[in-house]
């Protein structure tokens, strides 16, 4: 029944890529034994709860092998997941088989992979996730969380730059629960992998302070089996090299590139059959039997390992209630009752403070409210401002911790995000703004899946002065506003800094939070829009009766607006200054609200922000001004860049009166 079962993997997985003309079915037909293996012997989850707090989390990192997923999915009957039809339809409009997992689309997928090498970083996330919700949650004679990641990956993932990072990360940290499986096919879309690729992949684990085994057959089940206990064992993480053969069965394909990433052909797809001992002509099929084997490993284990837990969990809530109601919240992705109770209120300063001091202050002030709050920095911390006041970091042997140092890992950063923030917790990470394309494929996977993770991003402009182009972000903002489903804030004082947390803590998915190093008037507000108004990405700042003009400026430059909306008040000139931290806000208003800020019967208007001035006609229109950047910055103190590149309150006076010229002439 075993190999039975297996080949229905391996069969299932042929048929599904053969029907769609597309696919990768090479890999499936390798690692039908290893996944098999995995979920019936070891894998503690229940398919009938997929989303089970203490499940094991299973990651198929090499995401383009997607057929064995849900081929597993589907063979398990994992609750409300993937259906015969779906399978039918993978890589079809509409079918819970995409061609690559996706995160809360398909239920049983725990993150959505399929650039290489993300997968593997976001299993180091869970894996600390899941060391630090044991720490918090769990007391003697009381533990409710233990579950572990397994992560099955290939020579490409190996190769990718951001598996090395997050294997480093995860070696410094010696996190015990961690087993990468690395499908050792040599087999890559160009051909072998001595094209490209000849290091001692071994060898680099042990170094990272891995605990390696290998295992030379993939189709040696107990051998898979050993080893996978052997992990269990480890104080540190596991990689098990297991040496496959892609396309196995395949006579004419097999550990050729070709079972990679086509269809193998109708004729080619009959011949593996026959290997397998399958009816060739039959498609689909699952032989009687299958689901009955599955059903007395992993769905009867599984079953029971979920009701002991929930019994365990009903003696621990009557134990610790509070501690049993935070993860509750946790789980449901809730805030505790009073959580920004503390948030400051600046008092108005004309010197004011940067606002990655302000958002320091904010940070801390919901950090004690809200326990399972934690990040940090790729190595910035002290000068992003980002550490939890009197708490430790998070180290080998203190797992616990909140403070995290993700080294100079800026790529492995964004993904371990990822990682934490599926497993419940409430994850932020900090860098300098123009190391964002750094980090840029683990964000954006961040609004593919709606996680909520929170990228601080500080020396956000020009401001930073001295050091000069390469560390003066550009063209950054208008790319982070291009990514769908991602919200981006650029509050213009303190103020608006602690209304800006006070919404992406309530957000529910990615937010990046855009701040100074300089220092920012912290306003005057008796006279001026309530900071709150940010919740609406765009509110009035200071207004006119009968404004002749709109300027709109975005967080370090809106102080500027104000002051040349002083002085156009002197020219006789009604302006209105509005505030606009967050294009992704302010689009959700209703168009009432839209056209109350920005009345449609003005046509004179400025924009001003210190970055790319693409994307801005959306608001000023085609004949609107726009004071922005046209190049690269240039390295000089703050407030000579300032004048050098026209963002002053002058430059915003004269663009304003030569709009009301333009816009009076105007037919």
């Amino acid at each position: 029944m075993t190999n039975l079962s297996i080949n229905t993997i391996r069969t299932l997985s042929m048929d599904a890529v053969q029907k769609a003309n597309s696919g990768h079915p090479g890999t499936p037909m390798a690692l039908a034994p290893v996944a098999y293996t995995l979920w019936q012997k070891i894998l503690r989850t229940d398919p009938q709860n997929p989303t089970w707090f203490n499940r094991d989390r299973f990651v198929l990192s090499n995401g383009h092998a997607s057929m064995l997923l849900y081929a597993l999915l589907y063979l398990t009957q994992v609750k409300n997941s993937v259906t015969l039809d779906d399978i039918k339809a993978f890589r079809q409009l509409g079918s819970k088989c995409p061609g690559h997992p996706e995160y809360g689309h398909t239920a049983g997928v725990e993150v959505t992979t399929g650039p290489l090498g993300q997968g593997l970083a976001n299993s180091v996330g869970i894996a600390l996730a899941s060391q630090w919700q044991a720490n918090h949650f769990n007391k003697p004679g009381h533990e409710i969380i233990d579950y572990r990641v397994y992560a099955i990956c290939g020579d490409g993932c190996m190769m990718e730059g951001i598996s090395s990072e997050a294997a480093s990360l995860a070696g410094h940290l010696q996190l015990p629960n961690l087993c990468w499986i690395y499908d050792n096919n040599h087999i890559t879309i160009e051909g072998s992998t001595h094209l490209a690729f000849s290091e001692n992949t071994a060898d680099r684990f042990k170094a990272y302070g891995w605990f390696v085994q290998h295992v030379t057959d993939a189709n040696d089940l107990m051998g898979i089996e050993q080893a996978l206990n052997a992990a269990k064992q480890q104080k540190k993480p596991s990689l098990i090299v297991l040496d496959s053969h892609i396309g196995y069965g395949a006579p004419n394909k097999q550990d050729t590139a070709s079972a990679h990433g086509e269809p193998l052909g109708a004729d080619e797809v009959k011949l593996a059959k026959k290997f397998y001992g399958w009816p060739e002509d039959a498609q689909f099929l699952v032989p009687e039997g299958v689901f009955e084997d599955f059903k007395a490993g992993i769905g009867a284990r599984g079953q029971g390992l979920f009701n002991a837990w929930q019994d365990k969990f009903k003696v621990y809530q009557a134990a610790y209630p509070e501690l049993a109601k935070q993860l509750l919240h946790m789980q449901a992705g809730e805030l505790p009752a009073g959580w920004d109770a503390e948030l400051p209120v600046f008092e108005a300063d004309l010197k004011g403070m940067a606002g990655r001091v302000a958002s320091s202050k904010v940070l801390n002030a919901i950090a004690k409210k809200v326990p399972w709050l934690l990040g940090g920095s790729a190595d910035l911390a002290p000068s992003t401002k980002t550490l939890i006041d009197k708490e430790p970091s998070v180290e080998a042997g203190n797992l616990g911790a909140r403070n995290l140092h993700f080294g100079i890992r800026e790529h492995a950063m964004g993904a371990v995000l990822n990682g934490l923030s599926v497993s419940k917790m409430r994850p932020y990470g900090s860098t300098f703004f123009t190391f964002f394309d750094y980090l840029k494929p683990s964000l954006r996977l961040s609004a593919l899946m709606h996680t909520h993770a929170v990228y601080i991003f500080t020396h956000d402009s020009i401001g930073v002065g001295e050091d000069g182009p390469t560390h003066q972000p550009i063209e950054h903002l208008m790319a982070m506003r291009a990514i769908p489903h991602m919200v981006v804030l650029r509050p213009a004082d303190a103020n608006e800094v602690t209304e800006a947390w006070r919404v992406l803590m309530q957000e529910s998915g990615p937010v990046a939070l855009m701040l100074t190093r300089q220092n920012l008037p912290t306003f005057n507000r008796s006279n001026l829009g309530a900071a709150k108004g940010l919740a609406q990405g765009a509110y009035i700042l200071a207004d006119s009766s009968n404004p002749q003009v709109l300027i709109i400026g975005t967080g370090s430059e809106v102080y500027l607006c104000l002051e040349a909306y002083e002085q156009l008040k002197k020219d006789g000139i009604a302006a209105r200054v509005i505030s606009m931290p967050s294009w992704e806000l302010f689009a959700r208003q209703t168009q009432a609200y839209q056209d109350s800020i920005l009345p449609p019967a003005i046509h004179a208007r400025i924009a001003v922000e210190a970055g790319s001035t693409l994307g801005w006609e959306r608001y000023v229109g085609m004949n609107g001004a726009v004071i922005g950047m046209h190049d690269f910055g240039q390295s000089a103190p703050y407030g000579v860049l300032q004048k050098h590149f026209g963002f002053t309150a002058e430059h915003i006076r004269e663009a304003a009166h030569e709009q009301i010229k333009k816009n009076s002439t105007r037919v």
